[in-house]
C-alpha cells in the first residue's frame, strides 16, 4: 500500500514509520524541516515531503494516488493559549487535501473522552477527530490515555520523580484513575487496524489491562526499579503549584507540564471493546511496560523522545533557517587548538552534553541550566537520547543540534535556553586542528550587557572545554 504519514518527526511516528516499511508499504512522509528528519538508515520505500498543515500551499505536494494515510499531529507541547485553534486548522487543511486524494482509509490517534469534564487538551482532540469525520474517506480513530514507553513525556516525568525523589509531597490529582499502555501495543494497534474494514468509521479506546492511579504508577515504577519510594497526597496543590511541581523536579517543559496536569485531572478509562481480540494483540502490564522501556534505555536504543519536539517558536519554520551562522553584528568567542588524536576529539564532541556533560566546569553548565529553568526555560534535564550517536533536529541539554556530519566534521547547535538575543556552538576539526566558536547575536542593549557580563566566565569554560576535547 502506498501510506501518508504525518506527524513522523513526532514521538510515535518515528516509531510507526519503521513497522510500515518492514510491512512492505510504501510511505510518503510529511515533514515542515528536512533537516529534522534523517532518512538514511530507512529504505527505498520512503519518500519525504516537505508540508506544513497551516500553510495551504504547501499542501499541492501531496500526491493523489495514496491508499491510507495516518494523521498524528498534536501541539501538546506548544502554547498553552492557542494549540486548540492551531489543531483545528491543521485539521481542516488535511481533510481538504486528503479529499481531493483516493484515500480510503484515514487512521487518527486521539485521546480517551469519556469524562464529561474534559481537559483543553482532550476537549482539541475530541474537536480534530470530529473536524476528520467529515472527510470522505473511512475513519479509524484510536484513542489512548497514558502511553508508556522509552522517551515518552509521561513516562520520562514518572521516571524523574520516582528517582529523584524518595519522598513526595503530591497534589491530589494523583488519585485520578487511568489505563496506561505500552508504546509497543500502540504501535501494534496503529499498524493492525490498517486496510482493516471492520474498523472504518469507528473509534476503540486503547489501554492496558489495568486500572491505576497515578500513585500506583509512580510506586510501581519504584518496584520495577527496586527502589523504596513514599508518596504523600495534600488537598492544597493547586493545577498551577502542580505544574510548577513537575516544572522544576522534572525535565519537561512548563507548557508541557500545565497541558499534562489539566489532563491528568481528567480520569480516562478505555470503554469495552474487542479490538484487541480481533487483532490478536497480547496487552502488557504496566510493569511489563516499565520493563521494557527500561531495556529499551539499558540498550541504547530510544527511537523518539518528547525532546524531539521543538521548544519555541522561534524555529518552527525549519532549522534550515539558523544553519547559515550570522556574522553582522554577532559577538564571537572563537578558539582553536591542535589535536591529540583526530578520532578521538571527534568521538568526544559527539559524546558532549547528557550524562557526559561539557568537560570542563560542569557546575557553571549546571547553575546555567537552573537559571534557565527559573526563567522558565527548558534547562539542562533533556539531556541527550544517546550517548554516542546525534543527528539534526534532535536536543541536546538546552540546545537543538543543527548539524551533525562526522564525515565533515563538524557539529553545530543552537541555544534554546532563554537569551537576550540569539546564540549558536560550533564544534569543527581542520587539518588536525579543533576550531570552537561560541556565535551570539543581541537584541538591544540588553543583549550586550549580557554577553559582556559572561566574558570571564566564557573564557575559563570554553577554553578547559577545548582544552579537554583536543587532549
Amino acid at each position: 500500500m502506498r501510506i501518508l504519514l504525518t506527524g513522523v518527526t513526532g514521538y510515535i511516528g518515528r516509531r510507526l514509520l519503521p513497522v510500515l516499511l518492514e510491512q512492505g508499504h510504501e510511505v510518503i512522509c510529511c515533514v515542515r524541516d528536512r533537516q529534522r528528519f534523517d532518512v538514511k538508515s530507512f529504505n527505498h520505500h520512503l519518500q519525504v515531503i516537505e508540508t506544513n498543515f497551516l500553510d495551504t500551499d504547501t499542501l499541492t505536494r501531496i500526491p493523489k494516488d495514496i491508499d491510507a494515510a495516518y494523521y498524528l499531529i498534536h501541539s501538546m507541547a506548544s502554547s498553552t493559549k492557542d494549540f486548540e485553534d492551531l489543531e483545528k486548522i491543521c485539521a481542516r487543511n488535511f481533510r481538504e487535501v486528503i479529499n481531493k486524494t483516493k484515500v480510503k482509509q484515514v487512521i487518527y490517534l486521539s485521546g480517551i473522552i469519556n469524562d464529561k469534564r474534559l481537559s483543553e487538551h482532550l476537549e482539541s482532540r475530541k474537536a480534530v477527530e470530529e473536524i476528520l469525520a467529515g472527510g470522505s474517506y473511512n475513519l479509524t480513530t484510536l484513542r489512548a490515555g497514558i502511553i508508556v514507553g522509552s522517551g515518552s513525556a509521561s513516562f520520562e516525568i514518572i521516571r524523574d520523580l520516582v528517582e529523584k525523589l524518595p519522598v513526595m509531597i503530591a497534589p491530589k490529582w494523583l488519585k485520578t484513575r487511568c489505563q496506561p499502555i505500552a508504546i509497543r501495543n500502540v504501535i501494534q494497534y496503529l499498524s493492525g487496524v490498517l486496510a482493516f474494514e471492520k474498523t472504518y468509521d469507528q473509534s476503540f479506546d486503547i489501554g492496558g489491562p489495568e486500572i491505576l492511579t497515578y500513585k500506583e504508577m509512580l510506586l510501581g515504577l519504584a518496584e520495577v526499579r527496586q527502589l523504596r519510594r513514599f508518596v504523600f497526597i495534600v488537598p492544597v496543590m493547586t493545577p498551577k503549584l502542580s505544574s510548577y511541581w513537575l516544572y522544576f523536579v522534572t525535565s519537561t517543559t512548563y507548557k508541557l507540564a500545565i497541558n499534562l496536569v489539566n489532563s491528568m485531572k481528567v480520569e480516562v478509562i478505555c470503554k469495552p471493546n474487542q479490538l484487541n481480540q480481533w487483532l490478536d494483540i497480547h496487552l502488557y502490564s504496566y510493569k511489563e511496560a516499565v520493563q521494557l522501556a527500561f531495556d529499551k534505555i539499558a540498550q541504547q536504543e530510544v527511537l523518539s523522545s518528547w525532546t524531539d519536539a521543538l521548544s519555541g517558536n522561534a524555529m518552527e519554520s525549519g532549522l534550515h533557517r539558523f544553519l547559515q551562522v550570522p556574522t553582522y553584528g554577532c559577538l564571537k568567542d572563537t578558539r582553536s587548538r591542535k589535536v591529540a588524536q583526530e578520532s578521538r576529539t571527534l568521538d568526544k564532541i559527539w559524546s558532549i552534553g547528557g550524562d557526559t556533560g561539557w568537560y570542563y566546569g560542569n557546575w557553571m553548565w549546571g547553575l546555567r541550566g537552573f537559571l534557565d529553568k527559573l526563567m522558565g526555560g527548558v534547562g539542562l534535564r533533556r539531556g541527550r537520547k544517546n550517548p554516542r550517536s546525534i543527528h539534526a533536529g534532535e536536543s541536546l541539554d538546552f540546545w537543538r543540534v543543527l548539524y551533525a556530519s562526522q564525515k565533515e566534521k563538524r557539529l553545530l547547535l543552537y541555544a534554546e535556553m532563554i537569551l537576550p538575543g540569539e546564540a549558536w556552538l560550533e564544534f569543527k576539526i581542520r587539518d588536525q586542528v579543533l576550531i570552537q566558536t561560541a556565535t551570539f547575536r543581541p537584541k538591544g542593549i540588553w543583549g550586550r550587557l549580557y554577553w559582556y557580563s559572561l566574558v570571564g566566565a566564557h573564557h575559563i569554560i570554553f577554553n578547559g572545554m577545548i582544552k579537554r576535547l583536543a587532549s
